[in-house]
Parts: structure tokens; C-alpha cells; sequence
């Protein structure tokens, strides 16, 4: 029996076709993705469903669709998708990465344009029979500092189309290495001196914990007054709030927004305001790229379909059917390794090394480094899969070097990571046990074996008398269970590290108390 696959967003008709010629049997129902009851009746009878944004996949249409195995996205973005829900399902959620890049790039630029000549109020004033020309003084690009704030695969090309405008480009992005700012002709900075510098500033960068409100209040205040602000990446990077009290007291000379903290943004402060261009989330709006990733998401769910292939897919690793089995677990701890640095690493990453020793040299490390750099991007740069974080790391010149060891030791198989930054090496060791789950083996040099949990404290220390008693009452004071506890040190008197899983959040006026303790070097919150 032909695999069955729903449509339930506008997609390309040439991407119905893909599915046709594959042998797949294909629905196309475009309005479908908005009338949630209908489609949580419909979901259970298919394989497959191929979306956009408008269709919500929630946890209950997840539950519902009992026959489901993959969901396509036609698109970066998969906001619209529960991926957690997916992965307990055994539910591979796939996107496009790189289907709209240049057009998300060309629309920026054309923002930027466009806010700087005043287009959008020059043409309805003009258009209402107003003669205004003294109204919309201008200021030209030509020899003006652009601002980008992630400088991965679209903002680079923000960056080639800005420099071909004879902008200068200086650049903010812990993973841009220094070798990659000079390939693109850019000036890598420090987000405080991009802030001081720009006459214009454009971001690209996911929205995570790390980003969401990275322009706010404060960060207007560093800014050069009569700067101009373009987002085209996500809603949430700017405060809205912010913002309109920059405008209102003119620090800020305009903003150019096509994303909103609220989509779809039917009301919104910053409306009206007459130096304001909006534009209803048009980044990836060309004829040419709703082609290119309809395209894309057909041909990719029609392999997994028919013949096991994964690609671009944001809950599982890009393996063959026959090796997955065996790779699983290695992959689990391939992603933890990489999460655990990524987490713990606050300046830029030079250069990667990871060593697999015993059988796990045998195995497929093409898919296990692909593995582990998602998990080291992804704290920083939010969805990135196993397909996506190889580029990354090329765009950025981050130097990834992989060594087999044969040989055995202690543990039959492990691998080790070990991260180069600016300022230090950070390594990090881990090996799957008997029972099929990852453990830690070794921190920094440190031989300490754990089981990493939802949520981690890693605390950095000298090995003196009283910091676990220190540590144990701040916890309990705060109603924060410690689930496991585990400790490893050099040598007595020495650099010791605690491993803890917690019940819990833990604040950050907590995290301050921990790290204020007269033992303590470091201290971070984990979340795996």
C-alpha cells in the first residue's frame, strides 16, 4: 500500500506532482490547516503531512495521528510544530533551511532601502495628491555602517549586498571566526561596539533565550542616536516597547519591521508610527523560493517515505535505516557532549576535535560529528539540525578535526570533545553503557562518571571543606531538589567539578548565590 500524505497548506503545484511521480498517494487540501477540528478528524489516515505556517501541529492533532511518521515543512521556521510531542511519537519533523535564504537576505536589504528614503509615506503622500518633496529628506547608505547581528547563511548575504552598496559591515556573532569575517569582508565586533558603531543595524539571528529582547531598553541607550533598525529574522529579537519609546524620543530615527513579538500582528503600538515600515512577515515571499522549498520538502518526504533517508530533520539524525539501530545511542551522547560545551562555552569557537576510540571508530562519525555540532550550535543559534550544523561551522571557519583510536582503556568505547575558543580548550568525554544510555566520564581532565538529566547544575570549584554543604542548603533554602549529585576532582586540594540533576527551576538570583560561595570558580545551569 502507497504511502499517504496530507497537504493542508498552500503548496507549489509542482511539489503535488513530486509526490505523484514517487508512488505517493497525495491529498491536497490547502485550507485545511485552519479548521484544527477538521483536520484532527482527517490527521490519523496518513503517513505524511506537508505544511507551511498556517497549519498548527499541536500536541493533540500529534496524538491524534496515530499513523503519522513524518512532518514536512516547507520553510526554516517550525514555531507551528510541537517538536517535543513529535519525538515522543517517534515523529520526524523535517524543514527547508536553505530554500529562502537569498530572498529573506534581498528583502532586508530592500527594508533598509526603503526606511532610509522614506518610500512607504513618500508614496501615500504622493498618491494622495500631495506634493511633499521637503518632507522626505533622505539619508544615503553609501559609506554607512551596517550592524549585523548574526552573521551565518543570511546574513552574509546581507552582508556581500551591503558591501556592494559601499557600506562598511561590522559584524556581531560568537560563532563567526575571525578567518570567515575576512572572507566576507566584514569586521567581526563585540555586540557593545556594534551598538556604539552602526548607523544602521540589521538582524539574523534565531530567536532563543539567549537573543530574545537582545535589542531592549539598555541596548537603545548604547546605540548611536539617528540609527535605524531592521528585523527581518524573528519577532521577540526587539523590544517592541523599547523601541517606540526610542522613536517617540528620536534616538532612534526609524525601524523597519517584517516580524512581530504577536503573529499575525492585526494591532500592534508600533503601527502608525510615521517612521515605521511594517510588512506582514514577507522574508521568504518570492515565487522563487515558495518554489524551491515546496520542492525540497516533497522530495525529502517522499525519501524517508519510500526508502528510510533522513535529511534536515530537526529531531533526528541524517542516518540510513540500516545503521540506526546500532548509531542511536552513540548519537544521544554525540548530542550531549556537544550540548554540554555549547552551554558552558561563552566565547567564540576557533576550532572542534573530537576523538572516538573503540568500536564507535568503526561507526558512521560522519554522523556522529554532525550530531555533536548540532548539539554545540544549537544553545546559540536555536534550531539546527544534523544536515545544517556541518555548514555552519564551514561558514564560520570553525576547524572540526576528527581522530579514530582504536585502541581500548577503561571504557570499551567513548568519545571526546574538546572545544577550541579564543580564550581556552574545553574538553568533554563520554561513553554509552551496557543499559544503552550516555554517561559522562570526564570534564576538563577530570574522570567523573554521570548521567546527564533534564535539568543540570555543573558547578566549577576548588576541592576545600564545606562547598557541598554550601551548596546542598542554598538548594534546599530555594526548594530545589538535587535528583543526582556527582563529583570528580584532580588531586586533593585541587580543581574538583559537581555534576548535579535537579527537580526545579533554578532563578538566577540562585545561580548568583552559588557562584558567590567562596569555593565555587563557575557555575551554570545546564537543560538537556
Amino acid at each position: 500500500m502507497a504511502p499517504r500524505v496530507l497537504v493542508s497548506d498552500k503548496l507549489s503545484p509542482a511539489a503535488i506532482e513530486i509526490f505523484k511521480a514517487r508512488g505517493i498517494d497525495v491529498d491536497f487540501e490547502p485550507d485545511l490547516g485552519k479548521d484544527k477540528d477538521a483536520l484532527l478528524a482527517r490527521i490519523a489516515d496518513y503517513d505524511g503531512l506537508a505544511i507551511r505556517s498556517a497549519t498548527k501541529v499541536t500536541a493533540k492533532i500529534i496524538e491524534a495521528a496515530t499513523n503519522l511518521k513524518v512532518i514536512g515543512r516547507a520553510g526554516i521556521g517550525v514555531d507551528n510544530v510541537e517538536i517535543p510531542a513529535a519525538s515522543a511519537r517517534g515523529i520526524i519533523v523535517m524543514n527547508t533551511p536553505f530554500g529562502n535564504t537569498i530572498t529573506t537576505a534581498e528583502h532586508a536589504i530592500s527594508m533598509m532601502l526603503a526606511l532610509a528614503r522614506q518610500i512607504p509615506e513618500a508614496n501615500a503622500s504622493t498618491q494622495a495628491g500631495k506634493w511633499e518633496k521637503s518632507r522626505f529628506m533622505g539619508v544615503e547608505l553609501f559609506n554607512k555602517t551596517l550592524g549585523l547581528i548574526g552573521c551565518g547563511n543570511i546574513g552574509s548575504i546581507v552582508a556581500d549586498r551591503a558591501l556592494g552598496l559601499r557600506m562598511r559591515v561590522i559584524a556581531f556573532d560568537p560563532f563567526l571566526s575571525e578567518e570567515r569575517a575576512v572572507e566576507l569582508g566584514v569586521e567581526k565586533v563585540e555586540l557593545e561596539d556594534l551598538l556604539k558603531r552602526a548607523d544602521f543595524i540589521s538582524l539574523h539571528t534565531p530567536l532563543t533565550d539567549k537573543t530574545r529582547n537582545i535589542l531592549n531598553a539598555k541596548a537603545m541607550t548604547q546605540m548611536k542616536k539617528g540609527v535605524r533598525i531592521v528585523n527581518c529574522a524573528r519577532g521577540g529579537l526587539v523590544s517592541e516597547e523599547a523601541l517606540k519609546a526610542a522613536l517617540d524620543a528620536g534616538h532612534v530615527a526609524g525601524a523597519a519591521l517584517d516580524v512581530f513579538e504577536v503573529e499575525p500582528a492585526k494591532e500592534n503600538s508600533l503601527f502608525g508610527h510615521p517612521n515605521v515600515v511594517c510588512t506582514p512577515h514577507l522574508g521568504a515571499a518570492t515565487s522563487e523560493a515558495q518554489e524551491n522549498v515546496a520542492l525540497q520538502v516533497a522530495e525529502q518526504m517522499s525519501d524517508y517515505l519510500l526508502q528510510g533517508a533522513v535529511s534536515n530533520a530537526l529531531n533526528m539524525p541524517s542516518i540510513s535505516a540500516e545503521e540506526a539501530p546500532r548509531l542511536k545511542p552513540f548519537v544521544a551522547l554525540a548530542e550531549q557532549l556537544g550540548s554540554f560545551a555549547g552551554q558552558a562555552t561563552e566565547s567564540s569557537i576557533k576550532a572542534v576535535a573530537i576523538e572516538y576510540a573503540g568500536d564507535v571508530a568503526e561507526m558512521n562519525i560522519r554522523a556522529l560529528t554532525s550530531a555533536l555540532l548540532a548539539g554545540l550550535f544549537r544553545p546559540i543559534l536555536g534550531d539546527v539540525n544534523m544536515v545544517s550544523a556541518p555548514v555552519m561551522a564551514k561558514e564560520r571557519s570553525i576547524k572540526v578535526d576528527e581522530v579514530r583510536q582504536t585502541k581500548r582503556g577503561v571504557y570499551e568505547n567513548y568519545i571526546r570533545l574538546t572545544v577550541r575558543t579564543t580564550n581556552q580548550g574545553r574538553s568533554v568525554a563520554g561513553t554509552v553503557f551496557s543499559d544503552g544510555k550516555p554517561r559522562i566520564i570526564q570534564i576538563k581532565g577530570i574522570n567523573m562518571e554521570a548521567e546527564l538529566g533534564k535539568q543540570m547544575i555543573y558547578v566549577t570549584n576548588a576541592d576545600k571543606p564545606g562547598f557541598i554543604g554550601a551548596f546542598g542548603r542554598l538548594l534546599g533554602d530555594a526548594d530545589v531538589n538535587i535528583a543526582t549529585f556527582n563529583l570528580g576532582r584532580d588531586e586533593a586540594g585541587g580543581n574538583a567539578i559537581c555534576l548535579a540533576e535537579i527537580d526545579g527551576r533554578v532563578t538566577p538570583d540562585l545561580l548568583a548565590k552559588i557562584e558567590a560561595l567562596p569555593q565555587v570558580q563557575q557555575a551554570k545551569c545546564l537543560t538537556f
